[in-house]
């Protein structure tokens, strides 16, 4: 078994895909996240290249998020299109990658990603409130590169 497929156990992505449900049910913004093992490039520029390989840059408010995580390389990053960046504050995103690192140091790898999505929820509302006819344009599911 890859360190991928150990990452997380099948109950802990049920747990992680139903924090996304919740924090999308109050905004039109929405949240990815991908594992993947490792990356030959910079964490930001595959960050980047993952949220376009995904189609995250195609919502109707350009407010996708992607919290990547490259499980050997111990790094993640959460990537936010223009949408969110231009109306979030500054040190929003490192507060939520704080939030994530936190349970990461401890080896609470679902609690972090669990709380920093349902963080990301959270500032997408205020600024992305839901609306009577917003779809969810993209999949819940983890992606696994």
């Amino acid at each position: 078994m890859s360190k991928v497929e150990e990452f997380l156990t099948p109950k802990e992505e049920q747990e992680i895909i139903a924090a996304i449900r919740t924090a999308e049910k109050n905004t039109s913004g929405e949240i990815r996240v991908h594992i993947e093992a490792s990356s030959k490039k910079e964490h930001f520029e595959r960050a980047l290249e993952v949220f376009y390989l995904l189609k995250m840059g195609n919502t109707k408010d350009a407010n996708a998020v992607l919290l990547y995580v490259a499980v050997n390389d111990k790094k993640f990053v959460i990537y936010g299109d223009k949408g969110i960046n231009d109306v979030v504050p500054k040190n929003f995103w490192n507060a939520t990658k704080d939030t994530i690192q936190t349970h990461f140091k401890r080896g609470n790898f679902k609690q972090g990603i669990v709380e920093g999505v349902l963080k990301a929820g959270e500032e997408l509302q205020g600024h992305f409130p839901y609306q009577a006819d917003d779809v969810d344009e993209l999949s819940n599911e983890i992606s696994k590169g």
